[in-house]
């Protein structure tokens, strides 16, 4: 821990310490964004002692992505809710843009601190060592994960920057420079499992020690890990963060038991059903959506925002010491797929048919029939073989399983090996209609 005094703490007063350091939060957002403002008069808030504090919280509106959206303009690239003066940014980073326009996400000195404090708690918890040698993949600089670097620079990392897009750079910087940790997307793991394999190149012998995967579920899938693992000769964590809110706000440690909470005294988390925004009761095993809300920030500060992660909750001790709840990301409640009534997870089905390895290469594709969320049975799954296997009988036992397992009934269709497309970043698992 490089924070224990913090991240030792004892849960159960998390709450009460934060509490009035939410309240300045409150008076912070009532006196200075705009979209708050509008916002919590509109839901009949309309000052500090209305809004009240951290046991009150779940009477307040949600903030949706979309709504942010909308604020956003030519004259206001950010959107109402940038409470920060132009002076006083020192850093802007921008999401992908998938949907058209990227999201701005603009960081005062402290806000950029305290993302690097977070990420630094995160990667810390996966055990790593100062003066360690480790490659990252990501072409972060432009976007939020940018942050994170920060973070291996305070842990002392001598860090090797390769991005994504050259794999062969990245094969030769583990070969010559003898790095212990990589970090990277769990798809792009496996993929490089594969591409080395085929080139004589022997990943589970080479110097690294530690994968660190980010950026989509599947590091905590008990298949995808066991996989990784073996390919690679490595142990495998897992760490996950939300661009609006931080980075790498969840650590797994070595215990590999979920990832720990790291963004004590920065953020506040919350789970709710994801259908209803009834709140769930934080328990052990508990499932829900994850909702965020900044506890101290003052560059685009966000109350109750829906991350659309759908996570499973642990709690009680863990050896390592640290005492913040973990979470395992079952996936995005926006990816799911509804067949007949039952809530399919993309990941969650590869989950499944990775339990049919060696016979898998790992890589599924989801093909819906229809537009939309509402799909009729079966549900068309391309499961691709591995290299050497014959199939015979799978398809059939994969679908008997999804069946027994995750209550839908899928239409299993085997492709050869490697036809299926890889990703060097995030991999695709449901195809578009």
């Amino acid at each position: 821990m490089i924070e224990p005094e913090i991240e030792g703490a004892p849960w159960d007063r998390q709450a009460a310490g934060d509490d009035p350091i939410y309240r300045e939060q409150i008076a912070f957002l009532l006196g200075r964004s705009r979209f708050y403002q509008e916002k919590l008069a509109g839901a009949g808030y309309g000052d500090v002692g209305a809004v009240g504090g951290l046991g009150d919280i779940a009477k307040l509106p949600f903030t949706e992505k979309d709504e942010l959206r909308e604020t956003r303009g030519r004259d206001e690239p950010i959107g109402t809710h940038c409470t920060a003066a132009r002076e006083d940014i020192v850093r802007i980073f921008s999401t992908s843009g998938t949907t058209g326009t990227p999201s701005y996400v603009p960081l005062t000195a402290a806000d950029l601190d305290a993302w690097v404090r977070i990420s630094s708690r995160s990667y810390a918890a996966s055990g790593l060592s100062r003066g360690e040698r480790m490659v990252s993949t990501y072409n972060a600089g432009p976007f939020v994960a940018g942050a994170a670097l920060g973070a291996f620079d305070r842990l002392g990392l001598c860090h090797i920057p390769v991005g994504t897009g050259n794999t062969e750079r990245l094969i030769t910087a583990v070969d010559l420079l003898k790095p212990t940790v990589v970090a990277m997307t769990p798809s792009y793991a496996l993929h490089l499992i594969e591409w080395s394999r085929a080139r004589g190149f022997d990943l589970a012998s080479s110097s690294v020690r530690r994968v660190m995967v980010a950026g989509e579920p599947g590091g905590g899938e008990p298949a995808m890990r066991a996989a990784l693992e073996a390919g690679w000769g490595a142990s495998v964590t897992e760490a996950m963060g939300i661009g609006d809110i931080s980075v790498s706000l969840w650590g797994e440690c070595e215990q590999k038991a979920g990832m720990h909470f790291s963004g004590r005294g920065f953020v506040h988390f919350e789970l709710i059903d994801p259908a209803t925004g009834a709140p769930v009761e934080m328990q052990d095993g508990a499932t829900g959506e994850l909702v965020l809300t900044h506890l101290v920030n003052r560059s685009t500060p966000l109350l109750r925002f829906r991350t659309r992660d759908h996570v499973r909750l642990g709690l009680g001790a863990c050896a390592c010491g640290r005492t913040a709840p973990r979470v395992r990301c079952i996936g995005r409640t926006d990816d799911m797929i509804i067949v007949r009534g039952v809530n399919v997870f993309p990941s969650a089905v590869r989950e499944l048919v990775n339990e049919f390895a060696p016979d898998v290469s790992g890589v599924i594709l989801i093909k819906p029939r229809d537009a939309g969320v509402r799909q009729e049975p079966p549900l068309p799954v391309v499961v691709e073989l591995a290299r050497g296997a014959s199939g015979e009988g799978l398809a059939e036992r994969i679908k008997q399983r999804l069946r027994e397992k995750l209550v839908f009934t899928a239409e299993i269709v085997l492709a050869p090996a490697e036809s299926l497309p890889r990703s060097e970043y995030k991999s695709k698992l449901v195809a578009k209609v």
